[in-house]
């Protein structure tokens, strides 16, 4: 993963803000928790690869559940959280381990641009003038809310999230790349565009291109 999309991740991963739709109530999946020996094996630096490999795939198949989960279940990850420095090192950690656990953390670190984008007014500037001239590109009809506004890219990040959570991680990463090649272009397309978009435009083709490599091939 390139450093600058983890580096410019903005607040907390895990606890972004849903505005535009609330995941109904779905029962918890089974057994759905943290293997606690290997957290604390991980934090004690005793941990066995083999072990560190399935705790990452632990880690990457709970997190799309961190809305409806038990706040206990969800608090387990704080050791492991802490030990590594914040949620930025936890996605770094992720994408260190192949499969699930890196294509989970690259999805992740877009959700946290597409939240930080969300409030920035040259953004959705640009993003506005991207559906004046096409109001539902490809891939995102469904998906996109009517309006054009401060909760238009962070319903884009539910739905992603939403798919992961349903265990679809194929359409989930159809979802984000599309997303990303949309906002890139976006703001290849933007008038005037400021510092802000031109950089937005260089992230989202970054993440566009990790994601890519961290999708299973078929």
């Amino acid at each position: 993963m390139h450093d600058k999309p983890l580096l410019k991740s903005v607040g907390e991963l895990l606890h972004r803000r849903h505005g535009v739709s609330t995941r109904a109530a779905r029962p918890t999946p089974d057994g759905f928790v943290l293997d606690n020996a290997k957290v604390a094996a991980f934090t004690a630096g005793t941990i066995s690869t083999e072990d560190e490999v399935a705790l990452a795939d632990e880690v990457a198949e709970l997190l799309p559940h961190h809305w409806d989960m038990p706040t206990k279940s969800v608090e387990a990850l704080t050791p492991l959280v802490d030990h590594l420095g914040g949620q930025p090192q936890l996605m770094a950690w992720l994408d260190h381990q192949p499969g699930l656990p890196r294509l989970t953390a690259r999805i992740y670190v877009l959700l946290g641009h597409l939240d930080q984008y969300s409030e920035d007014s040259a953004v959705l500037d640009a993003v506005r003038h991207a559906r004046s001239q096409n109001p539902y590109p490809t891939g995102l009809r469904g998906y996109l809310i009517p309006e054009t506004n401060d909760e238009t890219l962070g319903g884009l990040a539910f739905r992603i999230e939403e798919l992961l959570g349903d265990n679809r991680q194929e359409d989930a990463t159809a979802l984000a790349l599309t997303t990303a090649d949309w906002l890139r272009r976006a703001a290849r397309d933007a008038e005037n565009p400021n510092a802000d978009v031109r950089e937005m435009g260089e992230l989202m083709g970054h993440l566009h291109d990790d994601i890519s490599e961290a999708a299973p091939r078929s």
